[in-house]
């Protein structure tokens, strides 16, 4: 029998998409952002969700709703500023989300969860907070970092991963699949999508896939959705067309310099290396890497999607912005699928008694 698992914080279905692929069965996803939770039903139309704020929620409607105790409790809660729980800001609303989160899991108290948020602080003091609240439950938890790239995701972007396991021992991280020399970069990812210029849309491909990132991307796939850009000012499209691929606005010339924005700001992206971080800024070009390689504009939701390694099957719904702050916000599927893969590979466990039985033999030698 496949694990089970339920998602809270689901999004648009990011985590979700990869352990099910992975083999693992979603019971419920919830969310409390309608646009999202729609994106959700629209591409998992099996799956039961619940629109709903975590804090509202309590184990027995969960329990009721997914019809059985699950194995798995999964999620994104923010938890940045769990460091100050019980010193001095108790209400820090980084920590509240995470705390019924928390609430959650000891009440249903599943063999396992997973919390995954984006690496946002340099101060991973937090990480220690958070392992102890949950072995305080009765958890092994372990902590890691996983950057995306390492999994066959065209993004360098790093993901902050706690897995808690009442019986299995101490889990280890995934074994990453692609090295440095061999990662999928953004022309493997992008560059067989039709090109654009400012304010035009392209609904069907125009020819095969170059790649076998593409053709995974495009398997199932007849017809292209989001692959939308935005109108942008004719000076702006000037500006940036002197940028070269990989480039950033130093080579904008002064009298076309934008009088806003950071030094990273107005900056291409480079075509050989993987993306850096896809943001809800994805299509702005006054964001960060978040003009196209080769074509003066910004990127489309489609072009973002693929970056964050959802397949073309894959529909976003709702205006443009609320798209692009979906796959902002999205844990990338494959990474997702190879975190499950991972939970469901008994190698990527180590019982705490054995890990212990070998501590203490190592005393006597």
């Amino acid at each position: 029998m496949p694990s089970t698992f339920i998602d809270l914080f689901s999004g648009a279905g990011g985590l979700s998409h990869g352990l099910a692929t992975a083999g693992l069965d979603c019971l419920l996803a919830s969310d409390y952002w309608r646009d999202a939770l729609t994106t959700y039903n629209h591409n998992f139309p099996s799956h039961k969700t619940l629109l709903k704020d975590i804090r509202e929620l309590d184990a027995r409607e969960i329990l009721d709703l997914s019809g059985e105790k699950p194995d798995w409790i999964v999620g994104g809660p923010p938890c940045q500023g769990y460091s100050t729980i019980g010193k001095r800001n108790r209400d820090d609303p980084r920590n509240v989300l995470f705390l019924e989160f928390r609430r959650i899991v000891k009440d249903i108290n599943p063999a396992g969860f997973v919390i995954e948020n984006v690496l946002g602080l340099k101060d991973m003091s937090f990480q220690k907070e958070v392992a102890e609240s949950f072995e305080n439950l009765g958890y092994q938890v372990s902590f890691m970092t996983l950057k995306a790239a390492d999994y066959g995701v065209p993004q360098l972007r790093r993901r902050v991963v706690f897995v808690g396991h009442k019986s299995r021992g101490v889990f280890d991280m995934p074994t990453p699949t692609h090295a440095p020399d061999a990662y999928i970069t953004v022309a493997d990812a992008i560059f067989d999508l039709p090109p654009l210029e400012a304010g035009e849309e392209a609904t069907s491909y125009l020819g095969n896939p170059l790649t076998n990132y593409q053709k995974m991307m495009r398997e199932g796939s007849s017809t292209l959705q989001g692959h939308q850009v935005s109108k942008h000012p004719a000076k702006l499209v000037e500006a940036i067309s002197h940028i070269p691929d990989g480039g950033n606005r130093q080579s904008i010339p002064p009298h076309l310099q934008p009088r806003s924005g950071y030094h990273n700001s107005y900056s291409r992206l480079a075509s050989r290396l993987p993306a850096v971080a896809i943001t809800q800024n994805l299509g702005k070009p006054s964001g960060t890497r978040s003009i196209h390689p080769t074509q003066d504009r910004g990127l489309t939701t489609r072009e973002g999607a693929r970056l964050q390694s959802f397949p073309d099957t894959f529909h976003f719904l709702g205006g443009v912005t609320s798209q692009r702050l979906q796959v902002g916000n999205a844990v990338p599927p494959v990474l997702a699928r190879a975190l499950g893969e991972a939970l469901e590979d008994e190698a990527n466990w180590g019982r705490s008694e054995v890990r212990e039985f070998l501590k203490q033999e190592l005393v006597y030698l």
